[in-house]
């Protein structure tokens, strides 16, 4: 059997390398640029070229991506998936409705060929009657406040509630307020399904990080024992696990007990639902507004190439799979990410992601202060950068004589890893001041006149790479949610002005966290411990300002 655990402790020498392989290539790409500019103001002028026309092409892959993708989701959210779902419990009756309608309906012709595929062979798919839901939502410390919407989203789905399980795994690190808030939600919500378990993960238990992945896989232990007490099979039970703030839309459990049943090889597939970032974007900072519309856009452009798709935040994966894989890694801080991994070596290679073009809402990054929110965007972000951890997990597997994946496949896998992360750390910074670079460092140089047309040349370039940003503009201002009624019209105009912060924050946090990741990596300095990101909302951060009012006026007198 394949090990899918990370070393804890002491790594191999090889092992370390690929660690340091990330953090190399990132700095390797600045650095390149400043000995280019000394040696050769033109070949530096070159290069930087050829990375940022790499850059252009993708951007235009991107645009292309990211108006398919809005039309696609808007699509599936229109669809009755519930209805569709019903019908394949009677797939001959329903076939012969539809047989004769004529519909550019999103999916109906492939819903036509799914019903003739289970009519023809019924014992492969499974009836909708018998799958069951679990849902699994990941607790810290949050308040009420925010775990509450959570739940109710859940039950506002169109899923049959007595086919859905829940369970609030929560930290028992999070002391006896997290104690007393999961108490009070089970009270409200206790009866809404066909289950409500409130399961408290202990804190340091052995061969853990501080993280998520303990929690969810101590909640999926629970869930397996509790399961198997009810004589439910392992293969009838579909697990999405949901953050605190995580919304799902209405018709999200449908469309994955639908997805889930018309595959045959249900087992080695995951479903990867689009994380939304708009919960509360009226009320968070400008400068995190920019990241998560940047991030919600990103994951729309993810969704529309399958064959890149990894598990991200919130996602689905059957209960069988992974009861087989030990649920989830508890050695790393980005267990949803690392899953697609886990999965992909446990079935030798034989695993996708299938995209699920409906919503799951969840937070822009928002504190109590304005100073901690900045704080805890570079911490959020710094995290997911983290996931360049993967990159000698992966390499180890892929690169060994016991390789149990096609080295083909894995190995343009592991390029794409590598490629994802170093890109992400130092592209934005080589696009933004990288023109100027040849031009400081040698101005003597005989050939400083290409070096002083290089600004201008890039600067071109980046006006036609404009033409991306006003596309995520123009589709960022319709997936607004309505503004709140507290904010005035010219709250409307700081959406539009805040994308003035796009270079800032693409240097300040995308970069900046890349970086400080893959330093740590490359130290051997280990980020073993989750950080999780401040969930407060509209009515906590008013309950804080005003507590820190009181607080001041009692220190006056």
């Amino acid at each position: 059997m394949t090990d899918l655990e990370i070393p804890l402790k002491k790594r191999t020498k090889f092992y370390r390398f690929f660690e340091m392989v990330p953090a190399i290539l990132s700095y390797g790409m600045l650095i390149v640029l400043v000995v280019l500019s000394l040696v050769n103001p033109i070949l530096a002028g070159i290069y930087l070229l050829l990375l940022i026309i790499t850059v252009l092409v993708k951007a235009v892959g991107i645009a292309s991506h990211t108006i398919r993708g809005r039309s696609r989701m808007d699509a599936a959210q229109n669809i009755d998936w519930h209805d569709r779902l019903h019908q394949l419990e009677r797939p001959l009756v329903s076939y012969k409705k539809l047989r004769d309608v004529q519909s550019d309906e999103f999916g109906m012709t492939a819903h036509q060929e799914n019903l003739e595929l289970i009519i023809n062979d019924p014992a492969n798919y499974p009836k909708p009657s018998s799958i069951y839901n679990a849902v699994i939502i990941a607790a810290y410390n949050e308040a009420y406040e925010v775990l509450e919407p959570t739940i109710q989203s859940v039950i506002d789905t169109t899923y049959d509630k007595s086919h859905l399980i829940l369970v609030l795994a929560y930290e028992e690190r999070g002391g006896k307020e997290m104690h007393a808030t999961a108490k009070r939600l089970h009270k409200k919500f206790g009866q809404a399904f066909k289950a409500f378990h409130l399961v408290k993960h202990p804190h340091d238990l052995p061969n853990e990080v501080v993280g998520k992945g303990g929690n969810i896989t101590y909640a999926g232990h629970f869930l397996k024992d509790w399961v198997k007490k009810q004589g439910i099979e392992y293969k009838d039970v579909i697990i999405t696990t949901l953050d605190s703030d995580n919304r799902p839309h209405a018709t999200y459990f449908d469309y994955v007990t639908y997805e889930y049943i018309v595959h045959e090889d249900r087992k080695h597939l995951s479903y990867q639902p689009i994380s939304l970032f708009l919960n509360n974007i009226w009320d968070a900072p400008a400068p995190m507004r920019v990241i998560a519309t940047g991030n919600s856009f990103w994951n729309i452009i993810s969704s529309m190439r399958p064959h890149t798709l990894r598990n991200f935040a919130s996602h689905s994966q059957p209960m069988d799979a992974l009861v087989e894989m030990n649920f989830w890694s508890t050695r790393t801080i980005v267990e949803d990410g690392h899953q697609y991994w886990r999965s992909y070596f446990h079935f030798d290679g034989d695993y996708s992601v299938t995209p699920i073009y409906a919503p799951i809402y969840q937070d822009a990054v928002l504190s109590d202060t304005y100073r901690r929110t900045l704080k805890a965007q570079f911490i959020q972000l710094r995290r997911w950068a983290y996931g360049a951890s993967d990159i000698p997990y992966v390499a180890v597997r892929v690169l060994s004589r016991r390789r149990t994946v096609p080295l083909g496949a894995g190995l343009s896998r592991l390029v794409r890893l590598i490629d994802g992360h170093v890109t992400l750390a130092s592209i934005s910074i080589l696009v933004a001041v990288g023109g100027w670079v040849p031009l400081l460092i040698n101005p003597e140089s005989s050939q400083q006149i290409a070096a002083h047309l290089l600004p201008e040349v890039i600067s071109n370039i980046q006006r036609v790479a404009m033409i991306g940003l006003l596309i995520t503009v123009f589709l960022g201002f319709k997936m607004l949610p309505p503004r709140p009624a507290r904010y005035k019209r010219h709250r409307s105009l700081g959406m539009l002005l805040q994308w003035c912060l796009m270079p800032v924050t693409a240097i300040a946090y995308s970069a900046a966290s890349a970086f400080n990741a893959q330093t740590h990596l490359f130290l051997g300095k280990y980020l073993d411990k989750f950080d999780v990101t401040e969930k407060a909302t509209h009515e906590t951060v008013a309950r804080a300002r005003a507590a820190k009012a009181v607080r001041a006026s009692e220190l006056k007198k």
